[in-house]
Parts: structure tokens; C-alpha cells; sequence
């Protein structure tokens, strides 16, 4: 079996990347820029996408794509072996990304002044989704907390779950989603559900995904799947939505296509086929590996070095969650000084609703990653 070398440096400043061209990523005192931010990954796809897309790439003619029957069955094939989901094919709707498929999910389900509950802290785009269907936004901790009592309220029409969550890497438990499955249908309330992040979960610690699809009460939901995360090609523009309801299916189809956003990337649908293969399957368990031996690494790191700083346990995803009030700082202004004094750019908090955290994207070289936290710490 190939072993996979994600240390390799990759430079992507100069390709026109949102992670590092987007901002002044230039060299300052001496310091190169690292961009921890966006969560999108610095290393290179999966070698049997890249071949795949190679192939594709050498006819030359990428006009209007359609989605073969294969297409499908990988994503079939794939969650039922992975995560132990039977899809059906006539649940699939595709379109060019998460975001833009729970904007159209939203909506297809609500009308201008219904409520959207969710949890927060939570991904920025969920904010703009909910406000840009002229929604009113309602929000509970990460937790079951208030799930019931905000449910129970008829003017919430959907509650939108990020499972596993971003940003606090919490992985749902299958029995806290039996539980909310139990509470929404029982007061009508429509679930979508972001599962974006299914392929990262601490292979050190004892938590599996759980598609929400499985534990469902009824037909009352959509899953958002896509493997940009896993594999990393959000720029190939390709996601699935998963509606089991018929009649659900043809009113989100009818918003997806009032979005505009029905047709696709050709290289998004090929390399879909060619990930959700046993040799991309290989390729992300050494990913994962990784990926949480750089979170072991980096929180033995904080807790010697930057004890003010508090580190949330990472079960799901490959974003690092930190409380840093005890520094006197906002998340926001903890950012913004990092980024001045070492050149290296995180998140903070209040793009996410909590601004007592900063969020730490850890899928980078292991080098560039202490690298970075060395410098915060020469500035402490």
C-alpha cells in the first residue's frame, strides 16, 4: 500500500487562492505568511483524483456536463461501505456546493419572517443563508439544550445541523441525534443537515460519524454531502443533496434552479467518481492520521506554551476550537495582532458568534504549523 507524503510543501500563494492570495500574504520582518484560516486544506488531492482529472483534462472540450448513472453509485457505494447509509438514487439533487444547497434548501422549506433555529457558535455562512431568505435567526448552545422549547415554537420551520460541528470539532453522538430526529418530528420542524466534514473524526478517541439520514424519524429532512472537504477540491464546484421526500425533492429543486446554482463542473463530477474509491479511501485514513497527530502535536504545544489559552477537544473536523479570554483579548483582536506581529492569519470568533475563541485551520504541513506557533509564542 502507497504511503502518502502530506509534509511536502506546497506553495500556493500566486495561484490565485482564496486561503492565501485573498490577503497581504507577502513577506514581513523576515517572515513568511502562513494562513491557518480558510478551511481548505494545503496539501495535494488524492493521486488518483489528480489522475483521473489529468484525463479528463486531456480531451479538451468542457462544455455542459451530464451526470452519468456513475456518479450516483460511487456516492451510493461509498456511504453505504463508509458510514453505513443506503441512499437511494432518486433522493440525489446536485449542485455546485454546500452553501449554496442549504440556501436553496432554506428557501424551498420557509417564507420571508420563519424562524431557523441552529447552534451556535457555527459556520459564518449559516448566518448569511438564513438572512438572505429573509429568515429570523434562533440559535441554542452546542448542545440539546433549549432544542425542544425553540421547536415547540411554530414559527421555527427548519433547524439546520452541522454534524459533525463546525467549529467546535464536536462529533453528534448517535444517540444525541436520535434525540433531535425525536424533536423535530414531532413539532413538524424540517431538518437540514450539513454533514460536510463526515470524513474527519479523531481516530484517537472513541466517536464515529453517524449520518443523520440513519436515525431520521421520517422523511422530514436533507443531508448536504460533498467531498470537497476530504479531498480537497472545493474549487471543483460539486455537492449532492440527499431528499428522500418526493414532494420535498421537487420544491428544492424548483429553488435550486431559481438559485441558478443546477449546473456543475465538469472535473467536479469526474473527481466525485474518482475519490469514492477504495484508493482514495486509503489516501484519507492517512490523511486523517495526519491531520490529528497535527491537533496532538499542536495542543501539547498551547498547553506548555500558551497556558491562557484553551484548546476544545477535537472529535470531528480538522479546525481547532480555542477559548482565549483569559488573554484579556477578543478573539477578533487576538487574530488581528497575531497577524500583525508574526504574519500568520487565523479566524476569530464573532464571524462565528462566540468571540471569546479563535478557530486554528490545522490541515497544513506539520512544519508550517509549529512554525506558526512558535511565533505566537516569541510574542507572548
Amino acid at each position: 500500500m502507497p504511503q502518502y507524503d502530506f509534509d511536502k510543501t506546497v506553495n500556493r500563494i500566486g495561484t490565485n487562492c482564496s486561503k492565501w492570495d485573498s490577503w497581504d500574504s507577502s513577506t514581513k520582518d523576515g517572515m513568511e505568511a502562513i494562513a491557518l484560516w480558510v478551511a481548505d486544506m494545503d496539501f495535494e488531492t488524492a493521486p488518483c483524483v489528480m489522475e483521473a482529472l489529468k484525463k479528463r483534462m486531456e480531451h479538451g472540450c468542457f462544455g455542459y456536463t451530464h451526470v452519468p448513472d456513475s456518479f450516483y453509485q460511487a456516492s451510493i457505494d461509498w456511504y453505504s461501505h463508509r458510514h453505513g447509509w443506503e441512499i437511494k438514487k432518486e433522493w440525489f439533487l446536485y449542485t455546485s456546493g454546500v452553501v449554496p444547497a442549504i440556501s436553496a434548501i432554506i428557501k424551498a422549506m420557509t417564507q420571508p419572517g420563519d424562524k431557523v433555529l441552529m447552534h451556535t457558535p457555527a459556520y459564518n455562512c449559516f448566518f448569511s443563508s438564513i438572512r438572505n431568505n429573509n429568515c429570523v435567526l434562533e440559535t441554542i448552545p452546542v448542545s440539546l439544550e433549549g432544542l425542544e422549547e425553540h421547536c415547540a415554537d411554530p414559527k421555527v420551520k427548519v433547524f439546520l445541523l452541522c454534524n459533525p460541528h463546525n467549529p467546535t470539532g464536536h462529533v453528534w453522538r448517535k444517540e444525541e441525534l436520535k434525540r433531535m430526529a425525536e424533536i423535530c418530528h414531532r413539532h413538524g420542524v424540517f431538518v437540514i443537515a450539513d454533514e460536510i466534514h463526515c470524513e474527519f473524526v479523531n481516530p484517537d478517541m472513541d466517536v464515529k460519524y453517524t449520518p443523520f439520514g440513519t436515525v431520521a424519524v421520517d422523511d422530514n429532512y436533507a443531508t448536504c454531502i460533498s467531498p470537497s472537504k476530504a479531498f480537497n477540491i472545493a474549487g471543483l464546484q460539486i455537492a449532492n443533496m440527499i431528499i428522500p421526500d418526493r414532494r420535498i425533492h421537487i420544491k428544492v429543486n424548483r429553488a435550486v434552479n431559481i438559485n441558478e446554482v443546477c449546473d456543475v463542473n465538469p472535473f467536479g463530477v469526474i473527481a466525485l467518481q474518482a475519490a469514492y474509491t477504495p484508493e482514495g479511501e486509503e489516501w484519507l485514513t492517512q490523511l486523517n492520521r495526519y491531520i490529528y497527530d497535527n491537533y496532538n502535536i499542536a495542543r501539547k504545544f498551547i498547553e506548555d506554551n500558551l497556558p491562557k489559552w484553551k484548546v476544545f477537544p477535537l472529535e470531528g473536523t480538522y479546525l481547532m476550537w480555542v477559548n482565549v479570554e483569559e488573554t484579556g483579548m477578543s478573539g477578533d483582536e487576538l487574530a488581528k495582532q497575531i497577524l500583525e506581529k508574526t504574519n500568520v492569519y487565523i479566524n476569530g470568533g464573532s464571524m462565528y458568534g462566540d468571540n471569546k475563541c479563535i478557530r486554528i485551520n490545522l490541515a497544513t504541513q506539520r512544519a508550517r504549523l509549529m512554525e506558526a506557533l512558535r511565533r505566537v509564542k516569541s510574542e507572548e
